[in-house]
């Protein structure tokens, strides 16, 4: 739910939510920003990743510049601040103020709970002007919502991901993404590694995005 609207006095800066959220990340692979939290502390993910063949196994984000102090340090510094009473208000302001066009949900980690995916969707849902991708494992999460709302907004793309690797799209949902060892559609480790002008992640038109294994 969106925060209301505070006295003039109380109205945020671009510093004083960029506080708030704890920062936005930059991954170099990405056309813009993303909201990194700690892998670790994913609610399915930290079960996969002790699994061999799971889409977890060897994380991507428990590895490399990852662990490095000062990147786990902001991924919990953001972890903690999911419960600011104006992290949703900071965030939009943010949306708005630095003018994205395309924004990740989680290049690292992933919902925590369902009221931050309910916050989530209040930032699409006042930022129309840009276009939101969440991949998620948190099915659970992601159902219950759609029970309740029916839809999410037509600028997030909410993206089921497999449990294994060269495994099914998890069925009943409209977007979903799969990791293979052969014959992926991302375009990515062709461009060194990074999405160039593709969008297909972003794209609703897209129903399955396709990663090779790495």
């Amino acid at each position: 739910m969106i925060v209301a609207a505070r006295a003039a006095d109380e109205a945020l800066s671009r510093a004083s939510a960029w506080e708030i959220v704890g920062g936005l990340s930059e991954p170099s692979k990405m056309p813009a920003y993303s909201y990194g939290l700690p892998a670790k502390e994913c609610r399915v993910g930290s079960k996969l990743v002790g699994v061999p063949g799971s889409v977890c196994h060897g994380c991507y984000a428990l590895k490399g510049n990852y662990r490095f102090n000062n990147v786990q340090r902001a991924q919990y510094r953001r972890l903690e601040s999911l419960t600011h009473p104006r992290w949703t208000e900071a965030m939009i302001h943010l949306m708005h103020a630095i003018d994205m066009r395309h924004f990740r949900w989680h290049d690292s980690g992933d919902i925590q709970s369902p009221t931050h995916l309910a916050n989530i969707v209040a930032v699409a849902q006042a930022s129309p002007q840009v276009r939101f991708w969440l991949p998620t494992r948190e099915k659970v999460f992601v159902s219950s919502h759609l029970k309740r709302h029916g839809a999410f907004p037509e600028n997030l793309v909410v993206r089921l991901s497999a449990t294994m690797v060269d495994g099914p799209p998890p069925a009943g949902f409209a977007h979903t993404s799969t990791v293979v060892t052969s014959g992926a559609s991302c375009p990515a480790p062709l461009q060194n590694n990074a999405c160039g002008t593709c969008r297909a992640c972003w794209d609703p038109e897209v129903q399955n995005v396709s990663y090779k294994k790495h």
